[in-house]
C-alpha cells in the first residue's frame, strides 16, 4: 500500500530570506541569542538561518564550543511544531560531522530525543531517526543508543511507522544490534523481523534480512532465529528477484546454520536447491554466501548425500575470478567428499 512522502517544506510565513543574520565572527553567538527568544517566529527563522551554517564542519565546531546543543535540546519540547522540526533538522545535518557527532554524544542529546518518537509531525520523527541512524555508525553512538534504553521502543516502532522511518530503523538496529542484542530479543525483534521479510519494499526486507544477520551473529540469536521459525522465510527469499535481498538473506541463513538447529531447519526448509541456483549464477552477488551455507548443510548426513550429486557445480567455482570464491569452492568440495 503506498504510503504519503513525509514533505519538509515550512509554513509560507517562514522565510528564511528575511531572517537577520550578522556576518562574520558574530554570526553564531547572534543566532545562539536569537534561539533562547521568547519570540517564536524569531527562534525559527535563526534555526532556519543555523541549518544553512551548520553544513560547514568549522561552524559547528564553533557551535558546539558556544553551547548551541543545551539550547537545541530544550527547543526540541518546543510547542511549536516548525521549531521542533527545524532543530531536529539542525541536529541532523550536525550529526553528519565526525565532530557534531563526538558533540552530540557527549552533551546527551540521545537520550533528549526520545520524547520525539511519539511526535505527530512525520518530518520531526524521521529527522530523529536520521540521527539515531547517523550516530549508530559510531561505537560510541551505537552505546549511546543502548544506554538510553531505546531498542525495545525501536523495535516497536517497526510495527506502526512510515515505510521510510522503518528504514532508518532498521539501519539504527543493525548497527546497536552488532554491540549487544539482549533486549532486542527480550522485545520480539525477530517475531518482528520476521513479518518484516514479507514487506512489499525491496529496502525493508532487505534491511530486516541484514539486521536478522546481525543477530544471529550472537550464539542466543541463532537460537531464537530458529525457534521462531524464520529460516523457512529466508529460503523463500533466496530466489527474490532484488540481488541485494538474495545476499543478505543468504548472510542470515549462513550465520543460523552453524547450529545444528539451524542446519535441520534449512534442510527441512529444503534450502538446498535455492542456494545451488545462487552458485551456478556466476554474477551472483549472493554466491560467496550460498557456497558457505551449503558447505554447513553438507556437514549433515542427508545434505551430503544430496551435493555429491552437485559436485560439479562448485568444481566450476574453482576458476572463478574470486579468490573468496574459489576457497570455498574448495571447502565445499573438502566437506562433501568426506567419509566417515
Amino acid at each position: 500500500m503506498a504510503q504519503p512522502r513525509i514533505s519538509a517544506y515550512l509554513p509560507p510565513d517562514i522565510d528564511p530570506t528575511k531572517a537577520p543574520l550578522a556576518f562574520g565572527r558574530r554570526a553564531l553567538p547572534k543566532l545562539n541569542e536569537e534561539l533562547q527568544s521568547p519570540e517564536v517566529l524569531t527562534q525559527q527563522r535563526a534555526l532556519v538561518a543555523l541549518c544553512d551554517l551548520v553544513h560547514d564542519p568549522e561552524k559547528v565546531y564553533q557551535a558546539i564550543a558556544l553551547g548551541f546543543l543545551d539550547n537545541l535540546k530544550t527547543l526540541l519540547v518546543h510547542h511549536d511544531q516548525t521549531v521542533r522540526q527545524k532543530t531536529t533538522e539542525v541536529l541532523s545535518i550536525v550529526a553528519l560531522h565526525s565532530i557534531g557527532r563526538q558533540g552530540l554524544i557527549r552533551s546527551g542529546v540521545i537520550s533528549a530525543l526520545t520524547g520525539l518518537l511519539d511526535d505527530p509531525v512525520d518530518i520531526c520523527r524521521k529527522n530523529t531517526h536520521r540521527i539515531f541512524d547517523m550516530m549508530a555508525k559510531l561505537p560510541e553512538g551505537a552505546g549511546g543508543v543502548l544506554r538510553a534504553g531505546l531498542i525495545s521502543p525501536l523495535v516497536l516502532k517497526l510495527k506502526t511507522e512510515l515505510d521510510e522511518i522503518q528504514e532508518l530503523i532498521l539501519d539504527t538496529l543493525s548497527n546497536c544490534l552488532r554491540v549487544e542484542i539482549s533486549e532486542a530479543l527480550a522485545a520480539g525483534a525477530v517475531t518482528v523481523l520476521k513479518e518484516k521479510l514479507s514487506h512489499p519494499s525491496t529496502a525493508i526486507r532487505s534491511k530486516a534480512a541484514w539486521v536478522l544477520l546481525e543477530i544471529s551473529s550472537h550464539a542466543e540469536g541463532k537460537i531464537a532465529v530458529c525457534e521462531e521459525g524464520v529460516i523457512p522465510v529466508l529460503v523463500s527469499l533466496l530466489e527474490d528477484t532484488r540481488p541485494e535481498v538474495q545476499v543478505n538473506a543468504t548472510g542470515a541463513q549462513m550465520f543460523a546454520a552453524i547450529t545444528p538447529h539451524g542446519r535441520s531447519s534449512a534442510m527441512g526448509a529444503e534450502a538446498v536447491p535455492p542456494l545451488l541456483k545462487l552458485v551456478a549464477e556466476e554474477t551472483s552477488k549472493a554466491r560467496l554466501n550460498a557456497i558457505k551455507t551449503l558447505t554447513l548443510l553438507a556437514e549433515l548426513p542427508e545434505g551430503r548425500q544430496t551435493l555429491l550429486d552437485h559436485r560439479d557445480t562448485f568444481q566450476r567455482c574453482l576458476d572463478d575470478p574470486s579468490e573468496a570464491v574459489q576457497r570455498a569452492a574448495q571447502i565445499a568440495i573438502t566437506v562433501i567428499d568426506w567419509k566417515p
